[in-house]
């Protein structure tokens, strides 16, 4: 594809993912990978929206800078069964086929978008579980290492539990960073980094960084429901982008 034709979706998935992120705190992979896999392979993409996550995920950090270190044992629960998943999956982004990587990363969409759109009806755990939340951060390290998508499953998972909104983004948030930054620390030993993909990443970078003070911008104005609703209908878009080009 000629650089003019990957320039507009290239520069719609930079915005996508800095305004998710801004806005959520979590899966900028979400919404760049819907866009950029329609017109490159996951080798390319995946490394390229690691780096976007880490740098927009930033700004994002300084809205719960004070809840970060309060809960320091629970986010230890998830990062560090979570860092010996990231090799694994990155070793799986280098053997697994394209398709099953963009239907995988489909089908995650649309669960995801299933899961908040009946999670208001779902019980809240109150109970500690150490053991679940060691698993769904392993499962996380896992997602992060094949397709920077480390935030779905604790972001479900932390979606049940009783915690309050600002502690509950502070672990997620940090979660991301630490995943994400190891994973593209290991693309990087791997060689994914090439000087096309480095391009293609610095023309993204300042779209997101915009994008993503757009986002923390509408977050702060947004009621916990309209919040809610914007993600449900987003995923599912994302989800079904890349599900009908797969499958069709």
């Amino acid at each position: 594809m000629s650089g003019n034709a990957i320039l507009l979706p290239l520069l719609a998935g930079a915005v996508a993912a800095g305004f998710i992120n801004g806005l959520a705190g979590f899966g900028p992979a979400l919404m760049a990978l819907a866009i950029w896999l329609q017109v490159m392979p996951p080798q390319q993409a995946v490394p390229m929206v690691a780096i976007l996550a880490i740098v927009t995920g930033l700004q994002g950090l300084w809205l719960v800078r004070r809840d970060l270190t309060r809960k320091p044992v629970r986010a230890a629960r998830f990062l560090l069964p979570a860092l010996i998943g990231v090799p694994i999956g990155t070793m799986l982004l280098l053997v697994v086929t394209e398709n099953v990587i963009r239907l995988s990363i489909a089908f995650v969409m649309l669960a995801y978008g299933c899961f908040f759109a009946l999670s208001r009806n779902m019980p809240r755990i109150r109970e500690k579980t150490p053991v679940i939340d060691i698993f769904v951060g392993f499962i996380g390290g896992v997602m992060g290492g094949a397709a920077s998508l480390s935030g779905v499953f604790p972001t479900m998972w932390c979606a049940l539990r009783s915690w309050p909104r600002n502690e509950t983004r502070a672990i997620l948030q940090l979660f991301n960073q630490v995943i994400l930054t190891c994973s593209a620390l290991l693309f990087a030993w791997r060689g994914l980094y090439t000087r096309e993909i480095l391009m293609m990443t610095a023309i993204s970078l300042p779209v997101a960084m915009l994008a993503a003070q757009l986002g923390i911008a509408v977050f702060r104005r947004l009621s916990d429901d309209r919040f809610r609703l914007l993600l449900i209908w987003i995923l599912f878009a994302a989800g079904v982008l890349i599900a009908v080009r797969e499958l069709f």
